[in-house]
């Protein structure tokens, strides 16, 4: 292959990542999980497989920096998106204390099985030279998150999106996914910072001050600026690249921290106003570029780092143990933590369906575990395989709490969340 391979590159993987999709819709399924799938297709289990020879040579080793870079460039975007549409739960009152018995439930039962099934696992899925309690950990993170852009996505496409409770699902992931990034950050400080628990301590101080900087400093200010230069909330583009500024000044500044900047993204899409039309404006200039061309090629890279042999003799028995903790506790501690807040036993049964959805959000948690050295592939091939089962069944399983759920909207509600 002559020249850089770029292009071609890009060409073969949004096509796929199309294709895919486009095919998961078909079978009634969100559209990202065929995406997602596009990478184990363009990875060594199936294209490698078919076409060695062409795979070598179109993902030769040398020839991924490009690729890597841009992949960067698209989870930042994302995680940056994701950030603005995360939601506190509405009110201070019942609806609040109800997503705060899910989103804590659903986090606490999938970590304590996280733990309890890492004694079996660590020996053979945790790199040489990562101890029990940072590789468990990872495992307690890895179960307890929540895919809050694909829950909205289900619940918009079912128009459930104004129902009770679709608003308390979402309330409750944004307090789940929130608790188990918190987790995630420390568990790679843990191992990032290569000088101890000194070390550890000295990178979770930076972080906090990076959130004393972002919520304390940097939320007012970009307040002022929208309210002044963007009252319409749809900011020019000298307030986007301001913003844009801010945003990849956070990302370095957790890098810098050895972090992931998927942090630095995250929290400063967190300390934006709350403004549907911020964060549609954003959607429209930003999400589109990001999914459709930079996230195709995250999954790429993600399934370059599978192995088929994860899938060899005891590794089925390893993908079965880490499939029943992450459904069971997903889906037993949003349904207990649901009954706790006063609903029905099929609605509880449809608030866990929805919680066991993991889709990006899990991919993205496991790239950063691959990338801290906290697992190998074999792990990171067996925790992909689950975030792509456990959402494929979130769709059958709320059909079957909830039946096809076009409850009419609740007479309070506000303005849809963004799929």
């Amino acid at each position: 292959m002559t020249g850089s391979p770029l292009l071609l590159q890009l060409v073969v993987i949004i096509a796929t990542a199309r294709a895919c999709g486009l095919l998961l819709r078909y079978l009634g399924q969100p559209p990202v999980i065929g995406e997602m799938a596009a990478g184990l297709v363009l990875g060594p289990i199936v294209f490698g497989a078919l076409w060695p020879e062409a795979h070598a040579a179109l993902f030769a080793p040398d020839s991924l920096s490009a690729l890597s870079a841009l992949s960067t460039l698209g989870l930042v975007l994302f995680m940056f998106i994701v950030g603005v549409e995360l939601r506190a739960p509405d009110g201070v009152g019942a609806q609040a204390r109800a997503a705060g018995w899910i989103g804590v439930l659903s986090v606490l039962l999938p970590i304590g099985l996280g733990v309890a099934i890492s004694p079996v696992l660590h020996p053979v899925l945790a790199p040489a030279g990562i101890g029990f309690w940072p590789f468990a950990l990872f495992m307690a993170a890895a179960m307890s998150i929540t895919a809050f852009p694909i829950m909205a996505r289900i619940l918009k496409e079912r128009g459930m999106t104004h129902t009770r409770l679709g608003r308390l699902s979402l309330s409750a992931a944004a307090v789940a996914d929130a608790l188990a990034w918190v987790l995630l950050a420390l568990v790679v400080a843990l191992i990032g910072s290569g000088d101890g628990m000194a070390g550890f301590l000295r990178t979770a101080a930076g972080l906090l001050a990076i959130c004393a900087v972002v919520f304390g400093l940097l939320r007012p200010a970009c307040a002022w600026l929208l309210r002044r230069h963007a009252e319409d909330g749809r900011p020019a583009g000298a307030v986007l690249a301001t913003l844009m500024i801010g945003l990849f000044a956070c990302a370095y500044a957790t890098q810098w921290l050895h972090l992931h900047p998927v942090f630095g993204a995250f929290l400063f899409g967190a300390c934006l106003p709350r403004d549907d039309r911020l964060l549609r404006a954003l959607v429209e200039r930003l999400e589109h570029v990001a999914v459709v061309v930079l996230m195709p090629i995250f999954f790429a890279l993600a399934g370059l780092s599978t192995t088929g042999d994860a899938f060899v003799g005891a590794g089925l028995g390893a993908l079965g143990l880490i499939l029943a903790a992450a459904v069971i506790g997903k889906v037993a501690g949003g349904a207990a933590g649901a009954r706790l807040a006063g609903l029905g036993w099929r609605d509880s049964g449809a608030v866990g369906a929805l919680m066991n959805a993991r889709g990006l959000m899990e991919l993205i948690v496991i790239k950063v575990g691959l990338d801290a050295g906290v697992i190998n592939a074999q792990a990171f091939t067996m925790l992909l395989a689950m975030a792509l089962l456990t959402t494929v069944m979130t769709g059958p399983l709320l059909t079957l709490f909830a039946g096809q759920g076009t409850a009419q909207a609740h007479p309070g509600a506000g303005p849809a969340t963004p799929g």
